[in-house]
């Protein structure tokens, strides 16, 4: 936790305060980050459990398609198999967009209960895929593909994640 030492001047002593991490903009930043991070993971585990289990699919696959945004379309499966490289990029560009997404999403957000958060950020989640896969295939025409029932779900509970770890967390902060 950060903290900033506050001397009280009437009683000549020094004591330790929690500092906010609430930005003047009343986004909560340790809110903001730890939401893109977990809601990134279970988007990043649902979609590669969802893929091979109801799409036959393997399970690389939707690495793959993210590595392929800074890796360009070489990277794209078959083959479908994991390698190293091409999974630390995905990663990269993954958490990053949901570092993004998160403080865009917190704008939104800010100082609503964790229902309404959670409501917010499931609509929130189905944008973004509304947006990534049907608005960013003239950039990335291998996002058309992938469109379907699991990327929408998949998307939904990232929002829904994004606005229960952001709310909950901001909320202890107030």
């Amino acid at each position: 936790m950060i903290t900033e030492k506050i001397s009280d001047q009437a009683q000549g002593t020094t004591s330790m305060k929690p500092q906010s991490s609430v930005a003047a903009s009343g986004i909560d930043t340790k809110a903001a980050i730890w939401a893109a991070v977990l809601a990134g993971a279970v988007f990043m585990m649902l979609e590669m459990i969802m893929v091979p289990v109801f799409m036959g699919g393997g399970p690389w696959g939707p690495p793959r398609m993210i590595a392929a945004i800074g890796m360009g379309k070489g990277v794209l499966p078959p083959p479908a198999t994991f390698d190293a490289g091409i999974m630390m990029v995905a990663m990269l560009i993954h958490f990053g967009l949901s570092l993004i997404l998160a403080f865009l999403f917190a704008f939104i957000a800010r100082g609503r209960s964790v229902g309404m958060s959670m409501a917010i950020g499931a609509a929130f989640g189905l944008v973004v895929y509304l947006v990534n896969f049907y608005g960013m295939t003239a950039v990335f025409p291998w996002f058309a593909m992938a469109r379907g029932w699991v990327g929408i779900f998949a998307h939904v509970m990232y929002g829904a994640v994004l606005g229960l770890v952001y709310a909950s967390i901001a909320r202890r902060a107030r």
